[in-house]
C-alpha cells in the first residue's frame, strides 16, 4: 500500500509521454548518432594525416641527403620536426573539442527544431481531437471537415465524419421511434378507457367485482398514459423542440409547483422550506418543459421521502447562472447508483422509501430538459442521508414587465 501511494508522487514531475515528445526525442537521437559517426570519421582522417606529415621529415632519403650537413642544421631540423608534430597534435585535439561542442549545440538546436516541427505535423490531430471532444449527442450534426491534401490525416477525419453521420442517424431513428410509438399507443389506450367507462355505465346493477376491475384498469391505463407522456417529453427535449419560449421567474415556478402539491405534502406530513434569492431569478426557455422539469424534481422529492420528513428548495442567481437546489432527507444512498438516476428506467427502490417507485423516467426527463436549455444537472447523495438535486441554467435578464406567467 505504501509503494502504491508513493510511486505516483515520485513520477509526477515527469512530462507526459505524448506523441510530440516521442517524435522530438527520436529526431534528437537520430541527429546525435549521425553526428557522432560523422565526428568519428573526421577525427580518423585528421589523425591519419597528422601521422603522415610527421613521418615525412624522418624519411631515410632525406636522412641520407643530409648526412654530410652541419651538426647544427641537423639539430634545428629535429627541433622543427618535433614542433610540427606538436602543432599537428594540438590542432587535432582542438578540432576534436570543437566538433564535440558543435555537436552538443546542434543537438539542442535539433531538439528545439524537432519539437517545433513535430507540433506542426501534429497540429491537425490536435484540431481533430478538440473538435471531437466538442461533439456530443446534442450536436451530432457537426463534422470535422478537415482541409488539406489527401493523406492519412484527412482519411482519418473522413472516417470520423462517417462514424458521426451513422451515430446521428441512429439517434434520430431512436427519437422518432419513441415519439411515433408514444403517439400511436395513445389511440388504443383511449379506446380501452372508453370501453371500461361504457361497461360500467350500462343500465342496471353492475357487479362489485366489475366495478373493482374497472377501477384497477383505469389506474393502470393512467400509469401507461403517464409513461407515454414521459416518453413524448423526453423525445421532445432530446430533439431540442422547445415550445412556448418565454422569460420565466424560477421562484414563481417553484412556488406554484409546491402549491399544487400541498395535498401530497400534507398527506406525508412533510416540512417544506423554500428559500428564494434576492431580486428574483429569471431564465429563458420553454415554459411547458421548464414547468415539467420542476414538477418532476419536486415529485421525486415528495414521492421518495419518508413520512414526517422534509424537503428544501432554494433558488437564486450566481454569476451568469440561475440555480435550483432541491434537497431531501432520508436513508444514506450510494453515490454510484445516484449518478445513474439521470438515465431512463433507473430507480433506487431498495434504497429509498416509498411503495411506488415510478417508471424511472422522472430524472432522465429532467436531465434532457436541462441539457436542451444549456444547463447542467448534478445529483449528489447527501452524507447525512437523502438526495440533493442541483440544476444550473443560463441566467436571463429581468424582463421589463415584471408580471409572471399564469
Amino acid at each position: 500500500m505504501t509503494m502504491t501511494a508513493i510511486r505516483p508522487a515520485g513520477r509526477s514531475w515527469l512530462p507526459r509521454r505524448t506523441v510530440r515528445l516521442r517524435l522530438t526525442m527520436l529526431y534528437g537521437v537520430l541527429f546525435v548518432v549521425s553526428g557522432a559517426v560523422l565526428l568519428a570519421i573526421a577525427s580518423g582522417v585528421v589523425v591519419s594525416s597528422s601521422r603522415v606529415s610527421a613521418a615525412v621529415p624522418a624519411a631515410p632519403g632525406q636522412q641520407s641527403a643530409l648526412a654530410q650537413a652541419d651538426t647544427q642544421i641537423r639539430q634545428l631540423q629535429m627541433q622543427l620536426s618535433a614542433l610540427r608534430a606538436q602543432v599537428n597534435s594540438g590542432v587535432s585535439h582542438g578540432l576534436l573539442i570543437g566538433s564535440v561542442v558543435a555537436l552538443a549545440v546542434m543537438t539542442v538546436v535539433s531538439l528545439v527544431v524537432g519539437w517545433i516541427m513535430a507540433g506542426r505535423v501534429l497540429r491537425p490531430l490536435r484540431a481533430m481531437t478538440a473538435a471531437t471532444r466538442r461533439i456530443s449527442a446534442d450536436n451530432l450534426d457537426q463534422r470535422l471537415a478537415m482541409p488539406g491534401p489527401r493523406d492519412e490525416l484527412t482519411d482519418l477525419a473522413d472516417t470520423i465524419d462517417g462514424l458521426l453521420a451513422r451515430l446521428e442517424s441512429a439517434f434520430e431513428a431512436q427519437r422518432r421511434f419513441v415519439a411515433n410509438a408514444s403517439h400511436e399507443l395513445r389511440t388504443p389506450l383511449a379506446v380501452m378507457r372508453a370501453s371500461v367507462d361504457v361497461a360500467v355505465a350500462k343500465p342496471g346493477p353492475v357487479p362489485a367485482p366489475t366495478i373493482a376491475l374497472a377501477g384497477r384498469l383505469r389506474t393502470e391505463l393512467d400509469r401507461v398514459d403517464g409513461l407515454l407522456e414521459g416518453f413524448l417529453v423526453l423525445a421532445r427535449a432530446q430533439h431540442g423542440d422547445l415550445p412556448g419560449h418565454a422569460t420565466l421567474s424560477l421562484e414563481y415556478l417553484v412556488a406554484a409547483a409546491l402549491a399544487a402539491r400541498k395535498d401530497a405534502i400534507a398527506a406525508r406530513n412533510l416540512t417544506v422550506r423554500h428559500a428564494a434569492g434576492p431580486g428574483g431569478t429569471w431564465v429563458e426557455g420553454s415554459q411547458v418543459l421548464l414547468c415539467r422539469m420542476i414538477d418532476n424534481v419536486l415529485d421525486n422529492a415528495i414521492g421518495h421521502n419518508r413520512d414526517g420528513g422534509w424537503v428544501s428548495a432554494a433558488t437564486g442567481p450566481d454569476g451568469d447562472r440561475a440555480w435550483l437546489v432541491v434537497e431531501t432527507g432520508g436513508a444514506i444512498l450510494d453515490q454510484g447508483r445516484v449518478a445513474e438516476l439521470a438515465q431512463p428506467f433507473r430507480r433506487l427502490r431498495a434504497d429509498r422509501t416509498g411503495s411506488d417507485g415510478g417508471a424511472g423516467l422522472g430524472l432522465s426527463i429532467v436531465a434532457a430538459i436541462v441539457s436542451a436549455h444549456g444547463g447542467t444537472l448534478d445529483l449528489r447523495a447527501r452524507p447525512e442521508g437523502g438526495l440533493a438535486v442541483t440544476i444550473a441554467l443560463p441566467l436571463a435578464a429581468r424582463p421589463a414587465l415584471t408580471g409572471v406567467p399564469a
